[in-house]
Parts: C-alpha cells; structure tokens; sequence
C-alpha cells in the first residue's frame, strides 16, 4: 500500500463537477412514491444479549416494494427517551451480525440503530434470519452486486438498497424511545454511501437527519473511481465492461442515479468525513469529490498512512466527540 491518487494539496481543491442525469430529482421522487412510500409495519422484538448496561432488540420495517428488511436496535438500560439516535449502515458483504457487535453508540447513551443489508451478510455471521432480496435482477452480473441489475437504473440493486436504508431512517424517527430531532446517520465504505444516499433523500419521507458522519465512503465519483483503483467492489464494474465494452454508457448512466457526490449536494445537515490516503478501495479523490460537493456544514478527518481501515477507533472517538458537540454537551 502506497500514495498513489492526487497529493494532498490537488485533494484539498478536487471538486469535480456533478455527473448527474437532468431527471436525478423527478428518479428518486418517483421511486419513492411507487416503491417506498407504504406502511412500515415496523417490529421491535427483545432478543437476549447477557449485556446488563443494554437492551436489544430484533426489529424489521418494510423497505423497497414492502420487502421484509431487519436489523438490530440497542438501547442503553435504564435510561429514560427519547434518546438521540444513530443509524448505523453496514459496508459491502457485511450484515447486521450478532446484536452485541454494534454498540459504540448505544453505550454512549443514543439509540443505535443497525441495518442488515438485503442479501449481504457473508463476511459475518448472525443468529438470526437475514434480509433477503427478492427484486434482485442480475442482466448477466459479475459475482458481487455492483452489476446486479446494471442495464437499467429502476432495477439496479442499489435503488432497493437505498430505500431500504431511508425507510430504516423514517423508523427510528417514529420510534417512541428516540427523539426524532436528534437523529443521525453514519456507517463506512457501502455503509457511507448509504449513509450520504439517506442524507440526501431523507426530505423525501419528511425525515429530518441531525448530522451525517460518512467514513471513507464508497460509491462516489464513479467515473473516476473505475478507472482509478483495480480494487474490488469498483473492480466489479470494470470486469462486466470488459466483457460487455458495448454497455459502457448505459452502465454509466445507470451509475450516476446513485452517486454519493449527488446524494452529497443535496445533504443539508453537519457532516463529518474520514478519508484515507493510502485507501485503494474507495480513492481518497473519490471521497473528497463527494465532500466538496456537500452541502451542509463539514469537516473531514484525514488520515495520511491509512488505508480503507480509516481512523478506526480514532474516526469512532472524533465521531463521539463531533455528536456532543451538535448535541450541546461539550
């Protein structure tokens, strides 16, 4: 692992202009109106941790189309709502895992809420059901799902993803433990794509995000990211075009409905960033091109000998910190 995207003074100013189709907005607001907008039918069911400072709990919503989705909720015990919340969104291969797995937020006092991403979850285990994907259409894919349903944005996977993470969103908001003024969104890699997608459409289902903390995400700036970095889950794109080269601009096309630089400018609310340097996976010209381009008031976490790991447990601590801050506890 070495230095190999622009220098830091080239990523300090590196903003890219937006590569979006002219009906960006009219693409999601129809998707949401015809494929996100029933009931949640949202169940909260304890589930036995031996974690006497919390409480957890399975819990599943209706997402894309009403599919069954689940996920985790933690709770800190004893402690009265509605609490801040955090929702918390999963990387690429990795499900919900066990309900103890996800509580660096629940045991600083929010309620954390954790996503188990439809038919992901290979790299980590759980004792529980996972979330299947019944829309998945593959039009030929590589192994992985960054080509799943590629030809044609309404049934690219990621459309089913992104609704489900928002309507994950809507959920905690209308829990009665959580205090939907105080809600934020956070997760790294594919995690922080859905955590910028979820900042950007939010509006769409009248929920208001509090803070957006995306770390190192993925899926930004597609254009350059493919042909930058021959890393796996980009390295997906770049096999399916070099067995299908013809597809090129409809695979692009497609692309550009779901990139975080849009999801970005239309992000309101505080945002803090982590990028690494020496990252291959998710080009640290691909995460500054997202953060330039984002709308809310922002920061970012540099870490210069760091890889797709990020800050880890240092990004985790500035996190906790920036959340107190927008909370008025510090």
């Amino acid at each position: 692992m070495a230095f190999f995207d622009l220098s830091p003074a080239e990523l300090a100013s590196y903003a890219p202009d937006l590569d979006e189709p002219a009906d960006f907005d009219e693409f999601w607001t129809r998707t949401f109106d015809e494929h996100g907008a029933g009931p949640l039918d949202f169940t909260c069911e304890p589930v036995e941790t031996h974690l006497t400072v919390l409480d957890a709990f399975e819990i599943s919503w209706r997402g894309f189309d009403g599919h069954r989705v689940y996920g985790w909720l933690a709770l800190p015990n004893g402690v009265d709502g509605p609490l801040p919340a955090v929702v918390q969104y999963t990387g690429y291969s990795m499900g919900r895992g066990m309900p103890f797995e996800n509580i660096q937020f629940a045991v600083g006092g929010y309620a954390q809420f954790v996503i188990d991403a439809r038919g992901q979850g290979w790299r980590n285990g759980s004792t529980k059901l996972g979330s299947e994907d019944p829309g998945l259409r593959t039009s030929g894919s590589v192994p992985g799902f960054m080509t799943a349903g590629v030809l044609n944005a309404e049934g690219y996977y990621y459309r089913r993803l992104f609704v489900d993470a928002v309507r994950l969103a809507e959920a905690a908001a209308g829990h009665d433990r959580v205090d939907a003024g105080r809600l934020f969104v956070t997760g790294g890699s594919q995690g922080g794509a859905m955590a910028l997608a979820v900042a950007g459409l939010a509006q769409l289902r009248g929920v208001q995000i509090a803070g957006c903390a995306p770390e190192v995400p993925f899926m930004c700036h597609f254009t350059r990211a493919i042909g930058l970095t021959d890393a796996y889950p980009y390295k997906e794109v770049a096999d399916y075009l070099a067995s299908y080269p013809q597809r090129q601009r409809q695979v692009m096309r497609t692309l550009s409905y779901f990139d975080g630089m849009s999801m970005a400018a239309r992000a309101t609310m505080p945002g803090l960033f982590s990028v690494g340097l020496m990252d291959q996976i998710t080009p640290p010209s691909t995460v500054y091109a997202a953060y330039h381009h984002y709308a809310g008031e922002k920061a970012i976490e540099v870490y210069p000998f760091n890889g797709h790991e990020g800050g880890t447990t240092y990004q985790l601590k500035q996190i906790h910190h920036w959340l107190a801050e927008l909370l008025g506890e510090r």
